[in-house]
């Protein structure tokens, strides 16, 4: 079973033809109101990849947490561990343009008031997952961490969006998830060189931080460094109408994946290609796909073997 602890938010969706610059105002579409949030987003793309998968989060006593939870509960993801907290629901107010790039803004609103104790003490055991991201505060983060490590869980952390961590604040961390910036910004920010490709970064981190590194590409697909090994998966070639999304999609597909006893190549095949299936749709939750249509899009692309 895979256990999120992570943020629900209410995405804000205008498309507009270019991004904004600084102090510009631009037209752009009807806006959208959809369900979004890192830890809701991962949880509902493993929940779609087959996974049993409870949500540990928080929301507020507003209107927009009905909408922000309304993917999960159809999705049949366990909401018992959602806490209402405080006035207002997260919120993200996201800009896509023609080319499907975003800029998001994100006001964090419940998230900020998750507590480590929302994990009911003994749910979480041997051969579970932990799955979280660094939109709810880091402390708790970390608290949830060791607290499932400790029952003999796998962790999966998810630096994103990206904040400076500190090597001990990895010892309950199994598995680190990034794309190719964070990569580059976590190596830095430890005093290593970002090597040329992904490929390198990952490799060094791994090395460096004794842990399994994985890292999206964008079009190029993920590469994994487990200190012995690297892993390449290519990513499925789609026409890229939204990424908002791409990489939570990747991250709660691997962990449904590796939950149900793939090894590593395999979980990042399927992610890989999940990924790429949610950047053909717009909007984030919306766009994740079910595992039928990972399963097919993988035997139809000869691109994975």
């Amino acid at each position: 079973m895979i256990t999120v602890f992570g943020s629900i938010n209410i995405d804000l969706v205008s498309r507009t033809a270019r991004l904004p610059r600084p102090g510009e105002t631009v037209p752009g579409s009807e806006y959208q109101l959809i369900p979004g949030g890192k830890g809701a987003n991962q949880a509902l793309a493993a929940r779609r990849a087959g996974a049993r998968v409870k949500m540990i989060g928080a929301v507020g006593d507003d209107d927009m947490a009905v909408t922000a939870l309304a993917e999960l509960e159809a999705g049949g993801v366990d909401l018992s561990g959602v806490q209402r907290r405080g006035k207002t629901t997260g919120m993200a107010v996201i800009t896509v343009d023609d080319h499907a790039e975003n800029t998001i803004v994100l006001s964090p609103g419940a998230n900020a008031r998750l507590k480590a104790t929302d994990l009911p003490s003994g749910s979480i055991g041997a051969g579970d997952t932990l799955l979280l991201q660094m939109e709810t505060p880091f402390a708790e983060t970390l608290a949830a961490a060791r607290a499932a490590k400790a029952a003999g869980a796998r962790v999966i952390l998810s630096i994103a969006p990206f904040l400076p961590i500190e090597r001990e604040a990895f010892a309950d961390i199994d598995m680190i998830l990034v794309n190719e910036t964070e990569a580059a910004d976590l190596a830095r920010h430890l005093g290593l060189l970002p090597g040329s490709t992904g490929a390198e970064t990952v490799a060094s981190l791994a090395s460096e931080l004794k842990r399994t590194v994985i890292a999206t590409l964008g079009p190029d697909g993920a590469v994994a460094a487990t200190g012995e090994d690297t892993i390449s998966v290519p990513a499925l070639q789609v026409v890229p109408v939204d990424t908002t999304g791409a990489g939570d999609t990747f991250c709660g597909v691997l962990a449904a994946l590796l939950d149900e006893g793939a090894d590593l190549a395999t979980a990042m095949r399927h992610a890989a290609v999940a990924g790429s299936l949610a950047c053909a749709k717009p909007g984030a939750q919306p766009s994740f796909p079910l595992r039928e249509a990972i399963e097919l899009s993988l035997g139809n692309d000869p691109a994975f073997p």
